[in-house]
């Protein structure tokens, strides 16, 4: 097991937990005071710290080095009809392009938390922040530039920052935006994906694929490293304004300036919102609960689509929590 691994167990186990929001509790003066370009140069040659579009003492590390955390760069799969070792209601992130569909199980985005893939002949990045339990797929073509993404091993809003290999420009994957380095501002294109139970999107694409380890013995794949994380009633490494009405680990679902309690979505079923559809359905296992992945407890499958001339559209959102929508949208309402 690398030392990595070894540490991801030692640090956010359950019992780790209590001394960790100890620490978070503390203000974050001295963190921040490390959070100069001078210190990160070493390491990021190429970053042009002169352009950026949040303070750096925003910034903190992860725990990781850059890269720390290692991207999947040469995916493999395997047809779904071969997968053996999924359990009915575990988390994956459904995406289809151009007849080509495709899952990636968060038993496996835990723990390198950026595939970049090519999908329906789509350069995209696969993304998960465990922390926000936000799960965004991105088209990677920048300015007309197909690029890869890695980790930075740093956390804005307790939120995965990661970096382009182009020009190291530094990105915040909530919002799909450089926010240090020669791309600052750019945006990312965010497209349609689903996180679904694992049963949901066999039947949905029986002939899909799934993501399997390139390396089965690399991490505990289908054990979760951050157990109880959200059934605390606090983030950690993060100390700005909670939301109010509402607990900060709530789940929400995310619509771009717009979020919804999942508890009300899960009391009604359905809500409509405009031309927006949301639906929640049983059947899906948290991935920050139990040791084991596929033991969660339930949190169910949520759908947003979008009414159109020629039916129902599935459009992009995001099951987080309501800490990191509120960090983020500060002055948007959480409806619930």
């Amino acid at each position: 097991m690398s030392d990595l691994s070894d540490l991801f167990r030692r640090r956010l186990t359950a019992s780790a937990f209590a001394a960790l929001i100890l620490i978070a509790a503390l203000p974050l003066g001295s963190g921040a005071a490390l959070a100069t370009p001078d210190r990160w140069a070493g390491e990021w040659p190429q970053t042009d710290f002169t352009q950026a579009s949040v303070g750096f003492g925003e910034i903190l590390s992860g725990g990781p080095p850059k890269d720390g955390i290692p991207s999947i760069d040469k995916p493999q799969f395997i047809a779904v009809s071969e997968a053996s070792d999924l359990t009915a209601t575990e988390p994956v992130v459904g995406f289809s392009v151009n007849g080509d569909a495709r899952a990636y199980p968060l038993r496996i985005l835990t723990w390198h938390e950026i595939v970049n893939d090519t999908v329906g002949g789509i350069p995209v990045a696969v993304t998960y922040c465990p922390l926000c339990n936000s799960a965004i797929v991105f088209e990677r073509t920048v300015d007309g530039e197909v690029t890869t993404f890695g980790t930075t091993g740093k956390l804005r809003n307790s939120d995965l920052v990661m970096y382009d290999r182009a020009t190291e420009s530094w990105w915040q994957q909530f919002l799909g935006e450089a926010i240090v380095g020669e791309r600052t501002g750019t945006r990312l294109k965010i497209l349609p994906a689903r996180l679904e139970s694992w049963e949901r999107f066999a039947a949905r694409f029986p002939d899909g694929q799934v993501l399997i380890p390139n390396n089965p013995g690399m991490r505990p794949y289908g054990a979760n490293p951050y157990v109880g994380y959200d059934t605390l009633s606090r983030p950690f490494l993060y100390d700005g304004e909670m939301p109010e009405g509402i607990a900060p680990m709530k789940r929400v679902v995310a619509v771009g300036e717009q979020a919804w309690a999942l508890e009300m979505l899960r009391e009604k079923g359905r809500i409509e919102s405009g031309d927006l559809v949301l639906s929640w359905e049983p059947g899906q296992t948290s991935a920050l609960d139990t040791r084991a992945i596929s033991e969660g407890r339930e949190v169910g499958n949520v759908l947003v689509q979008r009414k159109g001339a020629d039916g129902m559209v599935d459009v992009p959102y995001d099951v987080t929590f309501a800490f990191v929508f509120h960090a983020f949208r500060p002055h948007a309402e959480i409806i619930r």
